[in-house]
């Protein structure tokens, strides 16, 4: 805008000169020039300070906008690091808590880790794994029948030939009493499955795992299964899941021979399912019983009810009957004070009359 101005300033004074050049004589140019030179030098002094002034304002009002600009972007600036600094510090904390966490699952691990050392160290004896087994099976029996429930099973019980089993189940019939001995084959188990071993050595000690078990069906079915006493079947417990699935897994022929035998293997899993299933059928039958007495009360209470009503019958016949000999009797009062009161009135003609006139009737109503 101020250079347009300027470019109409000095376009007006070039038109000046030349106007001047062509209304004076050549005497006047010299003043004239000077005139139109002081004309001029003012002038442009006006503009140069006019346009100072207008630099400055412009350059002050530039300024403020400026600093009000660099303001609001400084408090931008700063409430966005505020709130990364909350965002990163809140991640902090949860980082120092996570990786507390994982310093304590690492301790739990670590603790695990000696108390599953501990256990192998104790599973290695026989005798160990026979009372863990058998804390295994009663924690089972306890979770499904409840603690102390002689009616259903009984642990360490003693049977006819004085073998003691450790636990019975009473099952209803036709199963019968059943009894759950707890098995745990675990040397040779681990030796077959060792992946260190050669191949020629694990297939020896599976065969050595085969004859412990089947070591432990036939005591099993010859100590257990007693005719006339116990069912014709038995179960062998396995603590041990894992000695289960290899068992149903790679092993069909332990399975069969266990079939033959009349004994069930089973693990935790499949007992409690097992156990389960007898339980439902305990309750089943319970309920059928209470069924099939309250039909029989019921059928009694018929019978009872039969009598009361044929007796409420007979006494309700008494009872019209009564009532009928009531009527007749007060019809027969009702005449007899009409008599007196008319023997009363002395009316003997009405009396005699009266008289012939119910002689018809007198012998039907006595």
């Amino acid at each position: 805008m101020e250079y347009i101005i300027i470019l109409l300033l000095i376009i007006n004074i070039i038109l000046g000169i030349i106007s001047l050049f062509k209304n004076i004589n050549e005497s006047n140019i010299t003043e004239r020039l000077g005139k139109l030179e002081l004309s001029m030098t003012k002038e442009m002094g006006d503009f140069k300070n006019d346009l100072s002034r207008n630099l400055n304002k412009d350059f002050t009002s530039l300024n403020e906008q400026l600093e009000r600009r660099l303001i609001a972007i400084n408090e931008k600036v700063n409430e966005r690091l505020d709130q990364n600094f909350e965002k990163t510090n809140k991640t902090f904390m949860n980082v120092i808590e996570r990786l507390s966490k994982i310093d304590e699952a690492q301790k739990k691990i670590e603790t695990l880790s000696s108390d599953i050392v501990s256990l192998q160290s104790i599973l290695t004896d026989k005798k160990t794994r026979g009372i863990f087994g058998e804390v295994n099976l009663k924690h089972i029996l306890t979770s499904v029948f409840g603690e102390k429930n002689d009616n259903i099973f009984k642990l360490q019980y003693t049977l006819s030939t004085g073998v003691i089993a450790d636990s019975v189940v009473f099952a209803p019939e036709p199963l019968g009493t059943i009894a759950i001995d707890s098995k745990f084959p675990l040397e040779h188990y681990q030796l077959m499955v060792d992946k260190k071993l050669t191949q020629d050595m694990r297939d020896n000690y599976e065969k050595m795992f085969k004859q412990d078990m089947k070591k432990h069906i036939d005591a099993i079915s010859s100590k257990y299964i007693i005719p006339g006493e116990t069912a014709d079947q038995a179960i062998l417990f396995l603590p041990a899941e894992a000695i289960f699935a290899e068992i149903n897994a790679y092993h069909q022929d332990i399975i069969d021979y266990a079939y033959k035998k009349r004994v069930w293997i089973t693990s935790p899993t499949t007992l409690i399912s097992t156990l389960t299933v007898i339980e439902m059928i305990i309750k089943n039958m319970e309920r059928d019983k209470y069924t099939s007495i309250i039909h029989e009360e019921l059928n009694k209470l018929g019978l009872e009810f039969a009598r009361y009503k044929e007796r409420w019958d007979k006494l309700a016949r008494s009872i019209q009957t009564v009532n009928k000999d009531v009527e007749n009797v007060s019809i027969t009062t009702d005449k007899i004070t009409k008599k007196f009161e008319t023997i009363n009135k002395v009316e003997v003609s009405k009396l005699i009359a009266e008289d012939i006139k119910e002689l018809p009737n007198t012998s039907t109503e006595d």
